[in-house]
């Protein structure tokens, strides 16, 4: 289940980051919430990195799954396709 930024009742850390000046005067500007921009970016930084990490552990399946469609085809033919 993925942490929503916004979900009620999570405890926050407080921690320093380092952001680019233009960066935060823009989204002060822009009356955006920093904290909440920064804690949805690590969200979906963590979302692509597991991805990332689990195409890389299920290379060589993904692979042989691959290998064998294109030598015996699928296992099931779609209606659509018939």
């Amino acid at each position: 289940m993925r942490p929503e930024p916004s979900k009620a009742g999570q405890k926050r850390r407080a921690t320093n980051l380092t952001i680019r000046r233009d960066v935060l005067e823009e989204a002060r500007g822009l009356k955006l919430n920093a904290s909440r921009a920064a804690e949805a970016g690590l969200i979906e930084a963590i979302k692509q990195e597991k991805e990332r990490q689990w195409r890389q552990e299920n290379k060589p399946a993904i692979a042989a799954h691959n290998a064998r469609v294109e030598g015996a085809g699928t296992l099931l033919t779609p209606a659509w396709a018939k």
